[in-house]
């Protein structure tokens, strides 16, 4: 009889010999991840049961023992001597020194009423402008002077300048930043780790009469000390190291 072929299905093929030396892995990796999946869900409900079987724990009061407040007055608050800043957050203008008796307020006083803005500080600075634009990146905050005359030719001024220093410290920056030209001597000042005294040549022009100038600068915490002193005639070291002596105790 002639040999019959066998009937093939259209949807399928004929099964391929397997290769030498390997195994058919699906269904087996199937079977025992579906056993590893039904025995993680298996142990999760065996777990609430085990679990819903147990009595609450007690969770912790959420109110707390109230504290008996200490009777008495308490502590007493820091002295101006203790907290240096129970001094310069007050009054600037009280911890400037008194202009001397017999002395007179100069009609260009920067200065009103003892009170120093920003823009009046400025503009007795050179270059007003640009001085104007370095206060406000310094963090300006508030200002204080005296200024006197003395005798027909003697002028002196003195400015507390205070600063915000929540990014630097102007203060000590400002006490150090000062470009001194045409000094002939220059001291510390005692107290002040950058306190400086300076005396400078006199300035002289035809039909005039020499101009002479003292300077001390110094810087206390968040304020920077300027003091300057001009005369026709010379000035003594020792009358502008006194003055910036006393005015930084004052600090």
């Amino acid at each position: 009889m002639p040999e019959v072929a066998p009937i093939v299905d259209p949807g399928t093929t004929p099964d391929a010999p397997s290769a030498p030396g390997r195994r058919r892995r699906g269904r087996t990796t199937l079977l025992i991840a579906t056993a590893a999946v039904l025995g993680l869900v298996a142990g999760t409900c065996a777990g609430y049961l085990v679990q819903a079987d147990r009595e609450p724990t007690r969770l912790p009061s959420l109110s707390q023992p109230v504290v008996a407040q200490a009777k008495g007055p308490g502590p007493e608050p820091l002295s101006a001597a203790q907290d240096h800043r129970v001094k310069t957050n007050g009054d600037l203008r009280k911890l400037l020194i008194s202009r001397p008796k017999g002395t007179k307020v100069p009609d260009w006083a920067p200065e009103q009423d003892g009170w120093l803005d920003m823009a009046a500080y400025a503009h007795a600075l050179k270059d007003s402008d640009r001085a104007f634009g370095r206060l406000a990146e310094a963090e300006f905050r508030r200002g204080a002077g005296v200024s006197w005359n003395m005798g027909s030719t003697g002028n002196t001024q003195i400015r507390l300048v205070q600063y915000r220093q929540e990014e630097n410290l102007s203060a000590a920056d400002r006490a150090s930043d000062w470009y001194v030209y045409r000094s002939s001597g220059e001291w510390s000042l005692p107290g002040a780790s950058d306190g400086m005294v300076y005396l400078f040549k006199p300035e002289r022009k035809a039909g005039y009469l020499p101009l002479y100038k003292a300077q001390a600068t110094a810087s206390r915490g968040d304020i920077a000390m300027e003091i300057w002193i001009y005369d026709s005639k010379p000035i003594p070291k020792s009358k502008i190291m006194d003055l910036a002596k006393r005015q930084l105790e004052r600090l």
